[in-house]
């Protein structure tokens, strides 16, 4: 089961998703809160899986949010859902750590391809919008960028490059989903990206898959 909090101070929107995935078979709204603040006391009591958030909200905007959810919970998968402008805000939200954008006029049928999507570690973006996503950076020799990882960081590179996502490389690899997240967070770092597409696009430059 995908375990979902809902991050909306419209009570029409939290009682809408409590609705919509009352009898769900995979997906299940564990909670919902109304401001980017209350986000953090939630995930340290509860285990969450997928966090969809409006970006405009009291106290804390749901950007703001986000980079610091990621920061502490980097399992955590974030939906931005909202009615601004995916053409304005979908790539920024992605690159400041998000796993998907959904525009609240897209339908239920899409929030759930998205939740789904997004809790197996791929992106969710709408198909105008991916069509956008194009990274070119090839500044840094194969060589070059080898020597800056680990076998084990190259492995975890490889996998999540393929679309594994985080229990599937624990289990292949013979280790936790904490230390994939570790080894992840390391990959980010040394490979100076902030987002699972660019880090993916620097393992298929390097011929991993």
């Amino acid at each position: 089961m995908i375990k979902v909090l809902v991050v909306d101070n419209h009570p029409i929107v939290t009682t809408g998703f409590k609705l919509l995935f009352e009898n769900h078979d995979e997906i299940q709204i564990i909670g919902t809160v109304g401001n980017g603040v209350e986000i953090f006391e939630f995930v340290r009591r509860y285990d969450v899986d997928v966090i969809i958030s409006e970006i405009e909200l009291p106290e804390l905007n749901g950007i703001t949010a986000l980079r610091a959810i990621k920061k502490e919970h980097g399992h955590i998968n974030i939906i931005m859902f909202s009615y601004h402008p995916e053409e304005i805000y979908a790539i920024s939200t992605i690159k400041a750590g998000a796993s998907g954008y959904v525009s609240k006029s897209e339908s239920t049928d899409t929030i759930i391809e998205a939740i789904k999507k997004v809790s197996k570690g791929e992106i969710h973006l709408s198909e105008k919008m991916s069509k956008h996503l194009n990274y070119n950076d090839t500044k840094n020799s194969k060589s070059r960028i080898y020597k800056r990882l680990s076998t084990r960081e190259v492995e975890v590179l490889k996998l999540l490059s393929s679309g594994k996502k985080n229990k599937e490389i624990a289990i292949e690899l013979n280790i936790n989903e904490k230390t994939v997240s570790t080894y992840k967070a390391r990959l980010f770092k040394k490979l100076n990206v902030t987002n699972l597409i660019d880090l993916v696009n620097q393992g298929k430059q390097l011929d991993l898959t």
